[in-house]
Formats: structure tokens, C-alpha cells, sequence
């Protein structure tokens, strides 16, 4: 992931063999086992492609308050498109507002450490009508 003026970039592999899109980027192809992998900046909007809302703790933080802090939340595979489908939270945990197909952006997302602090991750959240230009 990379910040630029304020956006959030996910950073991909591009295959230089066969031209698949991998993400999180890896040094080999997951399709043809090739090493020739370019840096590739991915599509900072997408569509929900599926959902589900995680309501129970995962074993183990960081990531997410333990506990009586835990709260449910959204998490989706989003496909980019002519990319790849990623995997992320959802800033969006209402089920009666997420649907598949809906139009996704990514955004920066504030998580918990196991220190008591807080680090930067991405999400997708639903574009509003207004963001669609």
C-alpha cells in the first residue's frame, strides 16, 4: 500500500509472461510460476463481488478491538477491474446497505495494535451517488 497525496494505492504484481494481476504483489506468478513480475499500482475503485459481516472476534489482534470493544464488520472481495479480485474490511457493516455489484473505493482504515495504539490499513467503502464522476 502506498499513500499519495492523501490516496491510498494498493500495490499489485503484473506477470511480464502470461499478464495476470496478483495481489498482495509476490516475487513469482500464482498462474505460470514466472519470476518476471512488475510493480504494479491497482485500481483504486472496484465492485463488491461478495460479502459477508464478521461478527465474532478473530482469535488473535491486532487488527481489531477484543472483547466487549468488538464490533462487527464488513468483509468483501472486491473485484478491480481487469485486475484482480482483493480480499479487504469493509468500512461499511450494515448488511441492508451492502450489495453485490455496488460500486467500492479504497480508503484508509485506522486498526488497533497489540501495543495499545494504531496503524493504517486499507478498506473498501461503498461510493456514494455523488462520487460516481
Amino acid at each position: 500500500m502506498e499513500v499519495d497525496d492523501g490516496d491510498i494505492h494498493l500495490i499489485g504484481g503484473q506477470c511480464g509472461e502470461c499478464g495476470e494481476t496478483g495481489f498482495p504483489r509476490q516475487n513469482t506468478c500464482r498462474r505460470c510460476g514466472a519470476d518476471r513480475i512488475a510493480t504494479v499500482r491497482l485500481a483504486q475503485r472496484g465492485v463488491l463481488w461478495s460479502w459477508t459481516i464478521q461478527r465474532f472476534p478473530p482469535p488473535s489482534p491486532p487488527y481489531v478491538p477484543s472483547g466487549d470493544e468488538f464490533e462487527p464488520f464488513g468483509v468483501g472481495y472486491v473485484e478491480l477491474p481487469g485486475q484482480v479480485i482483493v480480499e479487504a474490511r469493509l468500512t461499511e457493516s450494515n448488511p441492508d446497505a451492502l450489495r453485490i455489484g455496488m460500486p467500492m473505493r479504497v480508503t484508509a482504515l485506522q486498526v488497533p495494535t497489540e501495543e495499545g495504539g494504531s496503524a493504517t490499513t486499507f478498506a473498501f467503502a461503498p461510493i456514494e451517488e455523488g462520487e460516481l464522476g
